[in-house]
Protein backbone atom coordinates (compact mmCIF):
# COMPACT_ATOMS: atom_id res chain seq x y z
CA UNK A 1 0.00 0.00 0.00
CA UNK A 2 1.59 3.52 -1.16
CA UNK A 3 1.70 6.25 1.04
CA UNK A 4 3.05 9.63 1.24
CA UNK A 5 4.51 11.97 4.20
CA UNK A 6 5.09 15.21 3.60
CA UNK A 7 8.21 16.54 5.81
CA UNK A 8 8.57 20.29 5.92
CA UNK A 9 11.23 22.46 7.61
CA UNK A 10 14.57 24.02 7.59
CA UNK A 11 13.57 25.32 4.58
CA UNK A 12 13.05 22.22 2.50
CA UNK A 13 10.21 20.17 2.01
CA UNK A 14 10.70 16.69 1.14
CA UNK A 15 7.91 14.11 0.29
CA UNK A 16 8.52 10.72 1.53
CA UNK A 17 6.62 8.30 -0.52
CA UNK A 18 7.12 4.78 0.88
CA UNK A 19 5.74 1.29 0.39
CA UNK A 20 6.63 -2.00 2.78
CA UNK A 21 8.91 0.32 4.58
CA UNK A 22 11.36 0.73 1.72
CA UNK A 23 10.74 4.96 0.54
CA UNK A 24 12.63 7.48 -1.81
CA UNK A 25 12.92 11.25 -0.88
CA UNK A 26 12.31 13.81 -3.86
CA UNK A 27 13.07 17.34 -2.44
CA UNK A 28 10.28 20.25 -3.98
CA UNK A 29 10.39 23.72 -3.92
CA UNK A 30 10.00 25.11 -0.11
CA UNK A 31 6.74 27.29 -0.35
CA UNK A 32 7.20 30.96 1.52
CA UNK A 33 7.19 30.69 5.70
CA UNK A 34 4.92 33.13 7.60
CA UNK A 35 6.19 35.44 10.50
CA UNK A 36 7.18 33.05 13.71
CA UNK A 37 8.84 30.68 10.69
CA UNK A 38 11.16 32.54 9.20
CA UNK A 39 14.52 32.49 10.79
CA UNK A 40 16.78 29.64 10.04
CA UNK A 41 20.18 30.64 11.42
CA UNK A 42 21.95 28.55 13.67
CA UNK A 43 22.27 31.17 15.81
CA UNK A 44 20.46 30.42 19.18
CA UNK A 45 19.45 34.53 19.84
CA UNK A 46 17.23 33.45 16.77
CA UNK A 47 15.05 30.90 19.15
CA UNK A 48 13.39 33.42 21.10
CA UNK A 49 10.15 35.70 20.41
CA UNK A 50 7.19 37.52 22.35
CA UNK A 51 4.60 35.53 24.12
CA UNK A 52 2.23 37.37 21.72
CA UNK A 53 4.19 35.42 18.42
CA UNK A 54 4.23 32.32 20.35
CA UNK A 55 0.70 32.36 21.44
CA UNK A 56 -1.26 33.92 18.45
CA UNK A 57 0.90 32.95 15.46
CA UNK A 58 2.09 29.50 16.15
CA UNK A 59 1.63 26.92 12.98
CA UNK A 60 -0.87 25.00 15.11
CA UNK A 61 -3.04 28.40 15.51
CA UNK A 62 -3.13 28.66 11.86
CA UNK A 63 -4.39 24.61 11.42
CA UNK A 64 -7.69 25.73 13.96
CA UNK A 65 -5.72 24.44 16.73
CA UNK A 66 -6.45 26.77 19.91
CA UNK A 67 -4.63 28.32 22.35
CA UNK A 68 -5.81 25.97 25.33
CA UNK A 69 -5.12 22.84 23.29
CA UNK A 70 -1.43 23.76 22.13
CA UNK A 71 -0.87 24.63 25.54
CA UNK A 72 -1.94 21.67 27.15
CA UNK A 73 -0.03 19.37 23.92
CA UNK A 74 2.70 21.32 25.29
CA UNK A 75 2.34 19.71 28.75
CA UNK A 76 1.93 16.51 27.65
CA UNK A 77 4.69 15.76 25.46
CA UNK A 78 6.65 17.59 28.13
CA UNK A 79 5.41 14.97 30.80
CA UNK A 80 6.48 12.33 28.65
CA UNK A 81 9.85 13.08 28.00
CA UNK A 82 10.39 13.66 31.83
CA UNK A 83 9.09 9.86 32.20
CA UNK A 84 10.96 8.57 28.90
CA UNK A 85 13.98 9.97 30.21
CA UNK A 86 13.79 9.43 33.59
CA UNK A 87 13.01 5.04 32.39
CA UNK A 88 16.27 5.78 30.23
CA UNK A 89 18.16 7.41 33.19
CA UNK A 90 19.21 10.06 31.25
CA UNK A 91 20.68 13.19 33.36
CA UNK A 92 18.17 16.34 34.00
CA UNK A 93 20.56 18.15 31.04
CA UNK A 94 19.70 15.40 28.27
CA UNK A 95 15.68 15.49 29.65
CA UNK A 96 15.58 19.26 29.17
CA UNK A 97 17.74 19.98 26.08
CA UNK A 98 15.07 17.06 24.59
CA UNK A 99 12.27 19.53 25.92
CA UNK A 100 13.58 22.16 24.33
CA UNK A 101 13.93 20.79 21.12
CA UNK A 102 10.10 19.94 21.33
CA UNK A 103 9.39 23.49 21.96
CA UNK A 104 11.52 24.49 19.07
CA UNK A 105 10.32 21.91 16.53
CA UNK A 106 6.52 23.04 16.95
CA UNK A 107 7.33 26.90 16.48
CA UNK A 108 8.32 25.36 13.10
CA UNK A 109 5.71 22.72 12.84
CA UNK A 110 1.90 22.19 13.66
CA UNK A 111 0.79 19.97 16.43
CA UNK A 112 -2.04 19.24 13.36
CA UNK A 113 -0.09 17.66 11.57
CA UNK A 114 2.62 15.58 13.77
CA UNK A 115 2.55 13.29 16.45
CA UNK A 116 3.89 15.32 19.64
CA UNK A 117 5.19 11.94 21.25
CA UNK A 118 6.01 10.66 18.28
CA UNK A 119 8.43 14.44 17.46
CA UNK A 120 9.30 13.98 21.53
CA UNK A 121 10.76 10.92 21.16
CA UNK A 122 13.12 11.85 18.30
CA UNK A 123 13.75 14.84 20.14
CA UNK A 124 15.25 12.23 23.39
CA UNK A 125 17.28 10.62 20.90
CA UNK A 126 18.98 13.25 19.68
CA UNK A 127 19.59 15.16 22.68
CA UNK A 128 21.28 11.90 23.99
CA UNK A 129 24.07 12.35 21.24
CA UNK A 130 24.11 16.23 21.85
CA UNK A 131 24.38 15.95 25.61
CA UNK A 132 27.13 12.94 25.72
CA UNK A 133 24.70 10.52 27.16
CA UNK A 134 23.29 8.39 24.29
CA UNK A 135 20.90 5.79 24.84
CA UNK A 136 20.73 2.67 21.78
CA UNK A 137 17.42 3.49 19.47
CA UNK A 138 16.51 0.25 20.30
CA UNK A 139 16.42 1.28 23.69
CA UNK A 140 14.38 4.78 23.35
CA UNK A 141 11.52 3.00 21.16
CA UNK A 142 11.19 0.50 23.37
CA UNK A 143 10.78 2.47 26.63
CA UNK A 144 8.81 5.13 24.39
CA UNK A 145 5.93 2.76 22.58
CA UNK A 146 5.57 0.57 26.57
CA UNK A 147 4.55 4.93 27.95
CA UNK A 148 2.68 5.67 24.79
CA UNK A 149 0.61 2.98 24.72
CA UNK A 150 0.61 1.90 28.86
CA UNK A 151 -3.60 1.00 28.63
CA UNK A 152 -2.47 -1.66 26.62
CA UNK A 153 -1.51 -4.63 28.80
CA UNK A 154 0.18 -6.61 25.59
CA UNK A 155 2.02 -3.21 24.65
CA UNK A 156 5.14 -4.66 25.40
CA UNK A 157 4.84 -8.03 23.69
CA UNK A 158 3.28 -6.19 21.05
CA UNK A 159 7.05 -3.76 20.35
CA UNK A 160 8.59 -6.77 20.89
CA UNK A 161 7.24 -8.54 17.69
CA UNK A 162 9.59 -8.21 14.74
CA UNK A 163 7.09 -6.16 12.35
CA UNK A 164 6.15 -3.77 14.77
CA UNK A 165 9.66 -2.86 16.15
CA UNK A 166 10.34 -1.85 12.30
CA UNK A 167 7.41 -0.18 12.01
CA UNK A 168 7.94 2.09 14.66
CA UNK A 169 11.65 2.57 14.28
CA UNK A 170 10.95 3.23 10.32
CA UNK A 171 8.52 6.34 11.95
CA UNK A 172 11.49 7.25 14.50
CA UNK A 173 13.88 7.25 11.77
CA UNK A 174 11.69 9.52 9.24
CA UNK A 175 11.05 12.11 12.27
CA UNK A 176 14.54 12.11 12.94
CA UNK A 177 15.00 13.69 9.52
CA UNK A 178 12.14 16.05 10.03
CA UNK A 179 13.43 17.60 13.28
CA UNK A 180 16.69 18.12 11.89
CA UNK A 181 15.81 19.99 8.79
CA UNK A 182 13.17 21.78 10.61
CA UNK A 183 15.70 22.81 13.45
CA UNK A 184 17.90 23.67 10.74
CA UNK A 185 20.84 21.46 12.34
CA UNK A 186 21.12 23.86 15.16
CA UNK A 187 21.87 21.85 18.38
CA UNK A 188 22.76 24.58 20.46
CA UNK A 189 20.75 24.44 23.71
CA UNK A 190 21.83 26.51 26.91
CA UNK A 191 20.15 25.86 29.95
CA UNK A 192 19.32 27.88 33.08
CA UNK A 193 21.06 25.47 36.09
CA UNK A 194 24.24 26.92 35.35
CA UNK A 195 23.85 30.24 36.26
CA UNK A 196 21.54 29.18 38.37
CA UNK A 197 23.91 27.47 40.37
CA UNK A 198 26.77 30.01 40.31
CA UNK A 199 24.40 32.72 41.80
CA UNK A 200 23.47 30.19 44.86
CA UNK A 201 27.09 29.48 45.34
CA UNK A 202 27.74 32.98 45.45
CA UNK A 203 25.73 34.20 47.77
CA UNK A 204 25.46 31.39 50.00
CA UNK A 205 22.72 29.59 49.52
CA UNK A 206 23.46 26.74 47.99
CA UNK A 207 22.45 24.66 50.56
CA UNK A 208 19.60 26.40 51.77
CA UNK A 209 16.19 25.05 50.60
CA UNK A 210 15.73 28.18 48.23
CA UNK A 211 18.30 26.22 45.83
CA UNK A 212 15.93 23.49 45.49
CA UNK A 213 12.88 25.60 45.02
CA UNK A 214 14.44 27.81 42.62
CA UNK A 215 15.85 24.23 40.93
CA UNK A 216 12.25 22.61 40.75
CA UNK A 217 10.70 26.34 39.26
CA UNK A 218 13.23 25.75 36.75
CA UNK A 219 12.17 22.49 36.18
CA UNK A 220 8.29 23.75 36.00
CA UNK A 221 9.20 26.42 33.40
CA UNK A 222 10.05 23.76 30.94
CA UNK A 223 6.65 22.76 30.61
CA UNK A 224 5.76 26.35 29.59
CA UNK A 225 7.40 28.71 26.59
CA UNK A 226 9.65 30.50 29.09
CA UNK A 227 12.42 29.23 27.41
CA UNK A 228 11.55 30.72 23.63
CA UNK A 229 10.96 34.03 25.41
CA UNK A 230 13.48 34.74 27.80
CA UNK A 231 17.27 33.84 27.74
CA UNK A 232 18.88 31.21 30.25
CA UNK A 233 20.39 33.59 32.84
CA UNK A 234 17.23 35.42 32.79
CA UNK A 235 15.26 32.69 33.51
CA UNK A 236 17.68 31.71 36.32
CA UNK A 237 16.95 35.10 37.77
CA UNK A 238 12.70 34.31 37.59
CA UNK A 239 13.61 30.69 39.42
CA UNK A 240 15.43 32.93 42.18
CA UNK A 241 12.76 35.86 42.58
CA UNK A 242 9.71 32.55 42.52
CA UNK A 243 11.52 30.94 45.26
CA UNK A 244 12.27 34.07 47.72
CA UNK A 245 8.43 34.67 47.28
CA UNK A 246 7.76 31.50 47.95
CA UNK A 247 9.65 31.28 51.25
CA UNK A 248 9.19 34.71 51.88
CA UNK A 249 12.99 35.64 52.37
CA UNK A 250 14.89 38.35 51.30
CA UNK A 251 18.68 38.08 49.69
CA UNK A 252 21.53 39.96 50.94
CA UNK A 253 23.05 42.44 48.36
CA UNK A 254 26.43 43.16 47.36
CA UNK A 255 27.41 46.71 48.26
CA UNK A 256 25.15 49.12 45.91
CA UNK A 257 24.22 45.75 43.54
CA UNK A 258 21.10 43.96 44.38
CA UNK A 259 21.22 40.11 43.51
CA UNK A 260 18.72 40.77 40.15
CA UNK A 261 21.24 43.23 38.83
CA UNK A 262 23.65 40.31 38.74
CA UNK A 263 21.35 38.83 35.90
CA UNK A 264 20.84 42.06 33.41
CA UNK A 265 17.02 41.61 33.86
CA UNK A 266 14.49 44.07 34.88
CA UNK A 267 11.76 43.91 37.51
CA UNK A 268 9.20 44.27 34.82
CA UNK A 269 10.85 40.71 32.92
CA UNK A 270 10.80 39.64 36.34
CA UNK A 271 7.52 39.77 36.90
CA UNK A 272 6.52 38.91 33.07
CA UNK A 273 8.39 35.80 33.83
CA UNK A 274 6.44 35.07 37.36
CA UNK A 275 2.72 35.74 35.75
CA UNK A 276 3.97 33.21 32.67
CA UNK A 277 4.65 30.65 35.30
CA UNK A 278 2.20 31.15 37.59
CA UNK A 279 -0.64 32.75 36.39
CA UNK A 280 -1.86 36.61 35.86
CA UNK A 281 -1.54 38.42 39.31
CA UNK A 282 -1.00 35.42 41.41
CA UNK A 283 1.72 34.29 43.68
CA UNK A 284 2.50 30.49 45.17
CA UNK A 285 1.21 30.16 49.20
CA UNK A 286 4.56 28.56 51.07
CA UNK A 287 1.84 27.12 53.39
CA UNK A 288 -0.42 25.33 50.63
CA UNK A 289 1.11 25.46 47.69
CA UNK A 290 -1.43 27.19 46.13
CA UNK A 291 -2.50 30.04 43.86
CA UNK A 292 -3.74 32.76 46.08
CA UNK A 293 -4.52 36.42 44.75
CA UNK A 294 -1.69 39.38 45.20
CA UNK A 295 -2.42 43.36 44.53
CA UNK A 296 0.97 44.65 44.71
CA UNK A 297 3.17 44.68 41.79
CA UNK A 298 6.72 42.36 42.31
CA UNK A 299 8.50 45.14 39.97
CA UNK A 300 6.51 47.68 41.97
CA UNK A 301 8.23 46.21 44.84
CA UNK A 302 11.18 45.74 43.71
CA UNK A 303 11.85 48.72 42.18
CA UNK A 304 10.97 50.16 45.70
CA UNK A 305 13.65 48.27 47.37
CA UNK A 306 16.27 49.63 44.99
CA UNK A 307 15.26 53.08 45.75
CA UNK A 308 15.79 52.20 49.54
Amino acid sequence: MMGELLLQGGGVQLLVAFAGGSGKLEEQQPEEEEELCTTNSSSSSHWYFTKDQIDNNSPSRRDGIDLKKENYLRKSYCTFLQDLGMRLKEPQLTIATAIVFCHRFFLRQSHHKNDCHLIATVCMFLAGKVEDSPRPLQDVILMSYEIRFKKDPIAVQKIKQKHVFEAEKERVLLGEWLVLTTLGFDFNVHHPYKPLGATLRKLGMAKHPLAQVAWNFVNDGLRTSLCLQYKPHHVAAGAIFLATKFLKIKLTSEGDKLWWQEFEVTPRQLEAMERHALGKERSPCPKFGCMCYTETSSADMLMRTTKS
